[in-house]
């Protein structure tokens, strides 16, 4: 066996030191960005802000991102990641009944969107910043997968009345979409959530068996 040279190892912790270094600063200017998008929303925060705030260079964000842009869809896609986990989750504790599942798991998704980050990135900046077709690609990337599972297991189960789940699954997911929007943009976001809240039960319960 080769023994390593030290020349060799010192290039090796270098490239690792460097890796780490890399990806502090993308998370850097994503909790940044984060803060800022969510604050002052896309048109209001500029890239003068954003370097500042996260006390890096210019260079360094488009080293990382393509620009504002670029960064504000990573913000973006981060906040979609924590709310479908957090569907996932609440959907996994009450895996033992399907059909509370049900509930839990739309009772979460629309906590999820009551969170500032996103009502103000997700829903309503995102669809003009990265234009409708793209946000509703990233969207479906992340949900409807998940919202398609949960239909056919609700099939399988007999909970839900025998269909193709693929159409089902699209309609429901914008229906939910719709809600999340409405609750963002309702002057009462509270007596919004629980509005529309009971309204996606009625839905649910209109599927079933």
């Amino acid at each position: 066996m080769r023994a390593v040279d030290s020349s060799e190892g010192q290039a090796g912790q270098q490239r690792r030191t460097q890796a780490e270094r890399s990806e502090a600063t993308r998370l850097l200017l994503v909790n940044t960005g984060r803060r800022l998008f969510t604050e002052q929303g896309f048109a209001g925060t500029s890239t003068e802000a954003l370097v500042r705030e996260a006390g890096v260079t210019r260079g360094a964000l488009y080293h990382h991102y393509n620009g504002k842009r670029e960064l504000f869809q990573a913000v973006f896609e981060q906040v979609e990641r924590e709310i479908v986990e957090q569907v996932v989750a609440a959907v996994a504790g009450a895996a033992d009944d399907f059909e509370r599942a049900w509930r839990i798991g739309i009772e979460a998704f629309l906590d999820g969107c009551m969170d500032p980050a996103a009502q103000r990135i997700v829903l309503l900046d995102a669809p003009s910043v990265l234009g409708w077709d793209k946000w509703r690609e990233i969207d479906s990337a992340y949900f409807l997968g998940l919202i398609v599972a949960l239909f056919e297991q609700g099939m399988a189960a007999g909970v839900f009345a025998r269909r193709p789940a693929q159409p089902i699954a699209q309609m429901a997911m914008g229906a939910l979409t719709e809600a999340a929007l409405s609750i963002a943009r309702a002057p009462d976001v509270a007596a919004a959530r629980a509005e529309f809240g009971a309204a996606a039960m009625h839905l649910i319960e209109g599927l079933k068996s």
